[in-house]
């Protein structure tokens, strides 16, 4: 039987103050998509970017998940209790963000970053959907440092107890996400956007990609408490995951289908 590490969430204590590991993650996962993104742009001249457009695009990234993320946990997952605590909403040291809520604010900074760059969306979004998953696999990695959206319980052998949980062996679903959502991804998006690809494609990809990770791996992870289980016996993570699969196999065949006919 396997126990958390109980790891100090504060990775560098500052006297007062603190760098958090789950702060660390969102910078590794910045930084992670800024290399790929230049290294691409490097060995592939004709991906029609810049070392400048790719900066202006983790600019504008970097405030879509953050501004979106958190928005979206508010929204998503507690209207409530922010409803009758409207202070709290940009705590964000305090925790809550939602990667659904991040997804749609990355997705709207993108669409502003192609309208000031007189790109197409989707060409955009093609060529930065690669580059995630990297920084998807460090957030996953700090939600395991800090002990937090743990699995439900089972009798596998690599059952974890969670102490400040209980003392029953649960899966560790964090490290299933690091891996389907992180690594897994990243190396399908990295390998199928080698080639030249019909415009949406890849970013159909990514859809699916992560929309059937999440969807699976909230088989085995415990729900929210102040949620639980939703229509269907669904998790709210799945019901925000499902349109993005649906929508990611809708665009999947468009975009070949309006390839074939161009």
């Amino acid at each position: 039987m396997l126990v958390h590490p109980q790891f100090d969430p504060v990775a560098i204590h500052l006297g007062p103050f603190g760098i958090h590991w789950y702060g660390l993650m969102y910078l590794i996962g910045f930084l992670s998509l800024l290399w790929l993104g230049k290294w691409r742009i490097r060995h592939q001249p004709g991906c029609g970017w810049t070392e400048k457009q790719l900066d202006d695009a983790l600019f504008y990234g970097a405030l879509g998940v953050v501004l979106g993320g958190r928005l979206g946990y508010v929204l998503f997952y507690q209207p409530a209790y922010y409803l009758a605590h409207p202070e709290e909403i940009l705590m964000v040291w305090k925790g809550g963000m939602s990667f659904h809520g991040g997804f749609l604010g990355v997705l709207v900074a993108m669409a502003l970053l192609a309208r000031r760059e007189g790109k197409r969306w989707l060409a955009l979004t093609d060529f930065i959907a690669p580059l995630v998953p990297p920084g998807l696999a460090a957030g996953r990695l700090g939600n395991f440092i800090n002990g937090e959206l743990w699995g439900k319980p089972t009798d596998l052998p690599w059952g974890m107890v969670f102490p400040q949980v209980d003392g029953l062996p649960r899966h560790p679903s964090q490290l299933y996400e690091f891996g389907l959502e992180g690594v897994v991804l990243f190396l399908l998006l990295w390998r199928y956007s080698s080639r030249p690809r019909p415009v949406g494609a890849v970013s159909a990809l990514f859809l699916v990609g992560y929309g059937t990770a999440r969807f699976l791996v909230e088989f085995v992870r415990e729900p929210d408490a102040f949620l639980g289980p939703l229509a269907l016996g669904m998790s709210m993570g799945q019901w925000l995951s499902l349109p993005m699969l649906l929508v990611g196999l809708g665009m999947l065949r468009w975009a070949y289908r309006a390839n074939s006919s161009a």
